[in-house]
């Protein structure tokens, strides 16, 4: 999103069409299409990570650039959503005396693992990993472009643990990320395993 406005001394405000405030409204307001828009039935997430006003301390900006993203696990409601979403930002500022200019890029689509694939997945890992390794996780809201398998053929899509024994997590995205590359052996070899015993499940 990118919000323009009229830029001038932050003292004389009356003078200027601030797209500071017009962006931080517009960054309230969008919590509506989460709480007041989406069904309540399909997980929403709408957050914006980028906030962008290169004025100065006593300079309001002519403009400001706002990123985010948009998750949910229903593509129709995502068309709608992308639609609600512009409407909101564009009509927020026109209100407030500026403008709003819209590009929202399509992402990834939610992840669908197919039921019977996975049940299978999750016995051939057992075997091979031990049955207190194998757990099922919650649903998450993170993106993974590994969804655009399974909107074509039938897919399934696991994780497997790096944490050391021991050793602090540190998360995803962030400047200490670091993994127990043992892992990666570990990985390989569940999914030799799987690819063997999947074939050997198939009929002659």
């Amino acid at each position: 999103l990118t919000v323009k406005g009229k830029g001038g001394h932050g003292a004389t405000p009356d003078l200027n069409i601030d797209p500071v405030l017009i962006a931080s409204h517009i960054v309230v307001a969008m919590q509506q299409v989460v709480s007041r828009i989406a069904p309540p039935t399909v997980p929403t997430v709408v957050s914006f990570g980028r906030f962008i006003a290169e004025g100065q301390t006593n300079v309001i900006p002519d403009e400001v650039k706002l990123s985010g993203i948009l998750r949910t696990f229903n593509e129709e409601w995502r068309a709608k959503a992308r639609t609600k979403i512009t409407k909101i930002a564009e009509e927020m500022a026109q209100s407030m005396g500026g403008s709003c200019e819209v590009n929202i890029v399509p992402g990834y689509p939610f992840v669908v693992n197919d039921p019977t694939l996975t049940n299978n997945l999750s016995l051939f890992s057992k075997e091979y990993l031990g049955q207190r390794k194998v757990e099922e996780l919650d649903m998450r809201m993170t993106a993974e472009d590994f969804a655009y398998y399974g909107h074509e053929v039938p897919s399934s899509f696991f994780r497997i643990g790096t944490k050391t024994r021991g050793k602090e997590v540190t998360n995803l995205h962030t400047a200490t990320f670091d993994i127990d590359e043992d892992a990666l052996y570990r990985g390989m070899g569940n999914l030799a395993y799987i690819a063997y015993r999947t074939l050997e499940e198939l009929p002659d």
